[in-house]
C-alpha cells in the first residue's frame, strides 16, 4: 500500500528491497492514528533518556505514518539543546542541515517533508553528535530499510562519527534485512517497547562510534 507521503523514491523494478518496502508500508499502514500517537509518545520518552548529555542532535521531521518526531523536536528545544533538521537537496540527492529553533517555521517542501525553508540556520554535519533516522523496517543487527533514494545512507557513510539512532514501531521489525555494502547500520533502534543496542553485534562495530554514547 502506497501513500503520497511515502514517495521518497523507489526504483521501478520489483527488487527484493522493493518487495520488502511494499510489505513494510502495508504493516505500518495498519496502525491507527491513535496507535501511532501513543507509540510515538513512548518512543519519545525512551529517546530522551538516551540523549541525555548529547548535543547537538539531528532529527528528521516526521511525515504521516512515521514515528512522530514533533514532540521530540519541541522537547529538545525546551531542554536548550541545539536541534538540527535535514533539508533534501533533490538535484544532488544529498542532505543539507539547518538548526531549528522554532518548529512553527517548518513548511511543506520536497517529498512533502516539512523543512525550515526561508528560515535556515546552516549547520555542518561535523558539528552534530547524533542523528535520529526514520525507517520503514529494521532488524536487530541495525540494518535499516529506508525509502530507496539513499539520502541517509550517503549522509551516514560520509559522517561515521555520528551516533546513529533509528526510530520505528515494533511491528516494523523483521528477522533479517538484505544489506548492501553502502548500507550503514544503526547503533541503536528505539521502538515503543524500548531500546535495542545493535552494537552488541561484533560485525556492526565498523560503522559505530567508539565505545560509548556519552
Amino acid at each position: 500500500m502506497h501513500h503520497n507521503s511515502d514517495t521518497m523514491a523507489d526504483s521501478p523494478e520489483k527488487s527484493p528491497k522493493k518487495v520488502l518496502r511494499d510489505a513494510a508500508r502495508h504493516v505500518r499502514s495498519t496502525l491507527s492514528p491513535d496507535q501511532i500517537r501513543i507509540k510515538s509518545a513512548a518512543i519519545s520518552l525512551h529517546l530522551m533518556e538516551i540523549l541525555e548529555g548529547i548535543d547537538p542532535v539531528m532529527v528528521y521531521v516526521s511525515k504521516p505514518l512515521e514515528v512522530s518526531t514533533h514532540r521530540i523536536l519541541e522537547d529538545l528545544i525546551c531542554r536548550k539543546k541545539k536541534v538540527v533538521v535535514p533539508i533534501i537537496q533533490q538535484d544532488t540527492r544529498t542532505l543539507r542541515l539547518s538548526c531549528l529553533t522554532d518548529p512553527s517555521c517548518l513548511v511543506e517542501s520536497t517529498f512533502r517533508v516539512m523543512e525550515p525553508i526561508g528560515n535556515e540556520i546552516p549547520m555542518t554535519a561535523a558539528e552534530v553528535r547524533a542523528v535520529i533516522v526514520p525507517m520503514l523496517a529494521f532488524d536487530r543487527k541495525g540494518n535499516r530499510l529506508g525509502y530507496g533514494a539513499g539520502y541517509y545512507d550517503r549522509f551516514l557513510e560520509e559522517n561515521p562519527h555520528l551516533i546513529k539512532i533509528g526510530l520505528a514501531f515494533s511491528c516494523q521489525e523483521t528477522s533479517a534485512l538484505p544489506a548492501d555494502t553502502h548500507d550503514v547500520r544503526m547503533d541503536l533502534i528505539i521502538t515503543e517497547n524500548g531500546v535495542i543496542d545493535c552494537r552488541v553485534h561484533e560485525d556492526s562495530k565498523k560503522n559505530s562510534p567508539v565505545n560509548t554514547l556519552k
